[in-house]
């Protein structure tokens, strides 16, 4: 028997038969008022008012209002399409900027994969399985890397970024041919002039960034040595483990995605234009997670800068060398070779330097003799002595005559 038949037959027990409405409820085992429910319906719509009906509720106050869901499609397709991020977070933040009540991030989650918006991925690691770490505060740490973007003609060019570690916000984002020493140190010099200098700095081993973690002859280039001079602690992430730079990693994710959504550029100066673009649109239209739903400008203002705190650590190292013919000898400092003049009295001779940061002793390798002193003068190539310690050789006597007997009188 069906809903249908049973409710009849309980209706027509009273109604036919005279059953009082509680002899029926306790001979079909039912409530007293789901009886006179049933006698209410009879009476109003007939055999039809005894159909089951549902039980979910006629109204839904919690439900996601339909022109509020149209927009939150609107924002995953228009955000996707321009290669920016189009995450449940994202279109939340999108939705309170337009001044629209927000639903919850899982709200819009469901409705994205309703649409079928949101390319499950089973195998994806999940986030609480990663050991992360986090700068206090701004300037605690800047990250730096260089990655790469292609032009229409196919040509591969290199794109610098500096990235606080706490607020991620984009210091800097520069395109060139490729990077040299020189204009890492140049870029930095800039960023502390305009942000003030970081606690600390975190880089993969690139022989841009660091000589003395690659084994290479030379001492400390460029950018550890304007590091070393600004109290800057230097950290280098383990070689083959690019997770320890992950937050710029992910950044170069995001970068790309948002680059390939675009024509390529035809020139440098074109992708440069896009850098920039992209670089106000990252740091001031975008809410990073990690930030509280803040803009990573809005994180990098809310509180005090770190400065650098801790002494760098000091640069101490030898050479042996020969004094070469016009009286100099080289040295290699801060990536670049400098030629330290030591006088040509000394042409031909071994020397051993004694380098400790910028400062250089010269000596005889043989006599232990100081030759010269320097103090490196990093703008310039030549490096005069700055005092002539050794004593001027002694002149030989001329032979006298009387003291070699085999001399004839």
């Amino acid at each position: 028997m069906n809903s249908r038949d049973k409710n009849l037959v309980i209706v027509r027990s009273v109604l036919d038969q005279g059953l009082s409405i509680a002899e029926a409820a306790a001979r079909f085992s039912v409530s007293r008022q789901w009886i006179h429910v049933l006698l209410a319906r009879y009476r109003l719509e007939g055999p039809a008012g005894l159909e089951p009906r549902s039980r979910a509720p006629r109204t839904h106050p919690g439900a996601t209002p339909e022109p509020l869901r149209q927009e939150i499609l609107r924002l995953r397709r228009s955000l996707t399409a321009d290669g920016a991020d189009a995450g449940p977070l994202t279109i939340a933040w999108h939705l309170e900027q337009a001044g629209l009540h927000a639903p919850s991030t899982s709200t819009i989650r469901r409705l994205l994969h309703a649409e079928g918006l949101i390319t499950p991925a089973p195998k994806k690691r999940p986030r609480s399985s990663y050991r992360r770490f986090q700068a206090e505060l701004p300037n605690e740490c800047w990250q730096a890397d260089i990655t790469h973007a292609f032009l229409a003609t196919g040509r591969r060019v290199e794109v610098l970024d500096f990235l606080d570690d706490h607020s991620r916000y984009l210091l800097h984002l520069r395109a060139a041919a490729a990077f040299t020493g020189p204009m890492i140190v140049d870029a930095m010099n800039t960023l502390i002039t305009t942000n003030g200098a970081p606690a600390s700095t975190l880089t993969d081993n690139g022989l841009v960034f660091t000589a003395r973690l690659a084994g290479r002859k030379g001492g400390r280039n460029g950018f550890e040595k304007l590091l070393q001079a600004h109290r800057i602690r230097q950290k280098n992430g383990r070689p083959g483990h690019p997770q320890t730079q992950g937050k710029i990693e992910r950044f170069h994710q995001t970068l790309h995605r948002w680059l390939d959504a675009r024509p390529r550029p035809e020139t440098i100066e074109d992708l440069q234009d896009q850098l920039d673009q992209f670089r106000n649109r990252y740091n001031a239209a975008r809410p990073h997670r990690a930030t509280g739903r803040r803009t990573p400008e809005q994180a990098y203002t809310a509180l005090p800068k770190a400065t650098p705190d801790t002494l760098a650590e000091r640069e101490w190292r030898t050479r042996v060398d020969t004094v070469d013919r016009n009286g100099k000898v080289s040295l290699r400092y801060a990536g670049k070779m400098r030629h330290l003049g030591i006088g040509r009295a000394h042409i031909g001779e071994p020397i051993l330097m004694l380098i400790h940061d910028d400062q250089v002793t010269v000596t005889n390798a043989a006599t232990g003799e100081v030759l010269a002193e320097h103090l490196i003068d990093p703008t310039k190539d030549y490096q005069p002595a700055l005092e002539r310690t050794h004593r001027p050789r002694r002149q030989k006597p001329p032979p006298d005559p009387t003291a070699n007997p085999r001399k004839k009188a």
